[in-house]
């Protein structure tokens, strides 16, 4: 289906400005879907005024549908719906007319003007089904008195308020609770949610009658200063959102201001108990810091583990023991590099690449000015689980390499390459990892499998063992050794198929 973007450009004379207000418009319209209990269709002329294409469609989610098709793309010619021509060329709501049947439903048709710096850009078509139309309540009433006034400061480009949008995944909706006020900003109706969640915040009376600027800041929380924008949000002076927090209750209030006439005559109040989402952050929240927490005490004992380590190795005579100090604590601080990226995460998933660096600086220190170490490609983010093994593989053959690969004195390089590829859907990925230097190469008869360096027994328990790969040492193309590591890297969280 091609996007609004893609029909006004292709199909209309619109400018930019135009196709922003209309985004704007779709954005709020579902509101005034659910306050119609109908389907809308916006319409825009064709650069030549011959017809009209449709560039957005809304269903209501009050009410049942008079579309069950998409209508987004479709061309209709001019003359053929007489009411769209009348609401463009005369820039009025439009109501004339005998219901239409589709389908055997009875469907009304209006037509609403979309207006914007006293211009007519398009029109909605607002289709009502009719087919279950009943005497209505004092909720259904309210609903349609609020979307006629919408409709009508949509006609006349007062509506949608620039700036002002909600979030539409976490903004108040018609059903999760709405208020009526009046001018004063006195409530003249509150839906039974609305109600509800009132009573959540300590109201014990009825709301109807009650001022409810004066109202809600009276059931904000006393332990610190009441914001003094409240009162007016609350009273639906100005088009705003903003929560409020009392009785171990959290209500999300949106105010926004009806003057279908120019100046305004009240407010609609949507609002909706966000208790439980904000619980459920807040425990997430206090989850993140206690992880954060561990991670950072975990990186410090480590580090306190291998400064003692350090201290050992000093008092050693022996040149053979202190060596295996100091190779403990490389490999003790490879993991501690590990825990302190992730005391800085939100999640158990850190950036690879800058721990790589880390290790490459940290290993370097060994041969200074005489071994450059450096990375090319990316490994990209990786979770704790694969991360901590593979940061002291990395170390480990990284050790192996300035020890073995290059006599003393000599100066070279040493490359580490990743290439990741990505599964699609539940399929694994790949990630390849090289470490190559230029040094003397392997000696002659040289077995991996069969080699005692305890080392590479770690790479090879940790490849294998914990990470699922393949490991191999080979001769590289030129000179020196390459080392290839075949890593399988699980599907991210959320991916299609999953």
């Amino acid at each position: 289906m091609p996007s609004m973007n893609d029909l006004v450009r292709h199909h209309t004379a619109l400018s930019d400005t135009d196709l922003q207000w209309l985004h704007l418009l779709v954005s709020e319209w579902q509101l005034l879907s659910d306050l119609s209990f109908a389907d809308l269709v916006l319409w825009v002329p064709t650069r030549d005024g011959s017809r009209y294409v449709s560039v957005a469609q809304m269903r209501p989610n009050t009410g049942p549908t008079s579309y069950q098709d998409d209508m987004v793309g479709h061309l209709v010619p001019r003359g053929k719906r007489p009411l769209l021509d009348a609401a463009l060329d005369d820039g009025r709501i439009v109501r004339e007319g005998d219901p239409e049947w589709r389908e055997e439903v009875p469907v009304r048709v209006e037509s609403i003007p979309v207006r914007r710096a006293g211009r007519v850009l398009g029109v909605i078509a607002r289709n009502t089904n009719l087919l279950t139309v009943r005497t209505p309540s004092r909720l259904e009433l309210t609903y349609l008195q609020s979307a006629s006034d919408l409709a009508q400061m949509i006609a006349t480009g007062s509506f949608p308020y620039p700036g002002q949008q909600g979030d539409t995944d976490v903004s108040p909706r018609v059903g999760d609770g709405l208020i009526r006020l009046d001018a004063d900003g006195v409530v003249q109706y509150a839906s039974p949610n609305a109600l509800s969640a009132y009573h959540r915040l300590g109201l014990a009376a009825d709301l109807v009658g009650l001022h409810l600027g004066q109202a809600t800041t009276e059931l904000a929380p006393t332990r610190g200063p009441v914001d003094e924008s409240m009162i007016k949000l609350a009273s639906g002076w100005a088009p705003r959102a903003a929560e409020v927090e009392g009785n171990d209750c959290v209500v999300q209030l949106r105010a926004i201001p009806l003057q279908p006439k120019g100046s305004r005559i009240g407010s609609l109040v949507l609002l909706r108990d966000i208790t439980e989402v904000r619980h459920r952050e807040r425990e997430l929240l206090t989850k993140d810091a206690t992880i954060r927490e561990i991670h950072h005490r975990v990186k410090n004992n480590l580090q306190t583990v291998a400064a003692l380590l350090r201290l050992q190795s000093r008092r050693m005579d022996s040149d053979r023991a202190r060596d295996a100090l100091n190779e403990a604590v490389r490999r003790v601080g490879s993991i501690a590099i590990v825990h302190e990226t992730l005391s800085q995460n939100l999640d158990e998933r850190v950036e690879f690449d800058e721990i790589t660096d880390r290790v490459l600086g940290m290993v370097a220190e060994l041969s200074p000015d005489r071994i450059r170490g450096y990375r090319t490609g990316r490994f990209g983010i990786l979770p704790a689980e694969v991360a901590t093994p593979l940061a002291m593989v990395l170390t480990e053959v990284l050790q192996n390499a300035l020890e073995h690969a290059f006599a003393a004195g000599a100066q070279g390089t040493v490359e580490v390459g990743a290439v990741r590829t990505e599964g699609a859907g539940r399929e694994t990925g790949r990630l390849l990892v090289t470490v190559q230097d230029d040094g003397c190469g392997l000696p002659e008869g040289f077995d991996m499998r069969q080699a005692g360096n305890l080392g590479l027994q770690i790479v090879r328990t940790l490849v294998e063992g914990e990470l699922g790969g393949t490991f191999d040492m080979v001769p590289a193309p030129e000179r020196g050794t390459r080392v290839l590591f075949d890593l399988p890297l699980a599907p991210e969280p959320g991916v299609a198929g999953e």
